[in-house]
């Protein structure tokens, strides 16, 4: 692991276009391990919340490099943001066996793609869900059998934990509690792992927990309940998070870290969060006395991050950083992706998702 120089915060965002440029800054660790990799860089499923920051990223890591963003480009915006900042786009059905079968070579790929219970809306399509989290990389993992693939999974496919635990470690046996979107996603990493050894095709399967951006994530969930006068249940008391900018850093990262069988790699930050201790803190940011119902399971879908920290090093922005810069935004009102993570149902609830 190389030591990373730090970087000088702003206290807070002036706008989408600040946040979005800070997110994107590639560190000299990035950097380096791009180089050391050979090839075009193509991100299956961009058009997500996570998508457009590890292809911007990739792009300022590696200006002369060819990355390609690939997803259906529903709405027009995020494809108009890529083309802006220099990657190229794709229209693409991951559905539609011929046009994956037209997607471009690429020595590195990363399989963003995959639906989970909020992308339903009401009345879920279980059907679709399990044919988007194993139909489609089955199909990813023939047409890209010879590249370095990254695939992006959650913290939910392990089973609930201790919260005294520190969370599953990648050792810890996958065996997700009863929710239909989180055995999905194990089918989705079982895909990878199987076509990857019958063709050799080295990969790594990203399990990552709660990426955090101004406009969406666990702490600005909080945040906006606490300006709502809402409750905050707190049964699921603890959570994982990182900056989304790290996440994306790592993710790349990782195209470095594939291998034949896979590697897995929690990727989160290294802090059990108490939601209770996070929702004073915003409450003292915001003015606004929190709304705390319930009381604290002393299980859940928590992740140790050992490996990813031996690997990157401690993400670049802090938890109490992520913290006073989500409280500042949401306090200004400022845009917001009007998602909300759920990150607080558990599978009694329903097939709990959002990573």
């Amino acid at each position: 692991m190389k030591t990373q120089t730090r970087t000088e915060w702003p206290d807070k965002f002036s706008d989408v276009e600040d946040l979005d440029e800070r997110m994107t800054r590639p560190d000299a660790a990035l950097v380096e391990d791009l180089n050391r990799i050979k090839g075009d860089i193509i991100l299956l499923g961009v058009s997500g919340k996570l998508g457009p920051t590890i292809a911007r990223l990739a792009k300022r890591a590696a200006p002369s490099r060819r990355v390609i963003g690939v997803a259906r480009f529903r709405d027009g915006g995020s494809r108009d943001y890529l083309e802006q900042h220099g990657i190229e786009t794709i229209s693409c059905d991951f559905l539609d066996r011929d046009s994956v079968a037209r997607l471009p070579d690429a020595e590195n790929a990363i399989f963003m793609a995959g639906l989970s219970p909020q992308k339903f809306g009401q009345g879920p399509n279980e059907a679709l869900m399990w044919a988007m989290n194993t139909y489609v990389p089955s199909l990813i993992a023939e047409r890209f059998a010879h590249s370095n693939i990254v695939c992006f999974s959650t913290g939910c496919v392990y089973p609930f934990v201790s919260v005294y635990s520190g969370g599953a470690t990648e050792q810890t046996p996958v065996q997700p509690p009863a929710s239909t979107y989180a055995n999905s996603c194990v089918g989705r990493e079982r895909i990878f792992e199987h076509f990857g050894r019958r063709a050799g095709t080295p990969h790594c399967i990203v399990r990552l927990n709660y990426a955090i951006d101004m406009r969406y994530g666990v702490l600005h969930d909080i945040a906006v309940r606490i300006l709502n006068g809402e409750a905050i249940d707190l049964t699921t008391g603890n959570v994982n998070v990182i900056w989304q900018g790290d996440a994306a850093s790592m993710a790349l990262r990782c195209l470095l870290r594939c291998s034949v069988p896979g590697t897995v790699i929690n990727i989160s930050g290294p802090e059990t969060v108490s939601v209770r201790a996070v929702a004073h803190r915003m409450g003292e940011l915001l003015g606004r006395e929190p709304i705390l119902e319930g009381r604290e399971s002393d299980m859940g879908w928590l992740v140790n991050t050992t490996q990813a920290m031996r690997e990157f090093g401690y993400p670049q922005v802090s938890l109490g950083r992520l913290v006073a810069w989500t409280a500042d935004w949401t306090g200004r009102r400022m845009p917001t992706f009007s998602k909300k993570t759920s990150y607080e149902a558990r599978p009694t609830d329903f097939a709990a998702g959002g990573r």
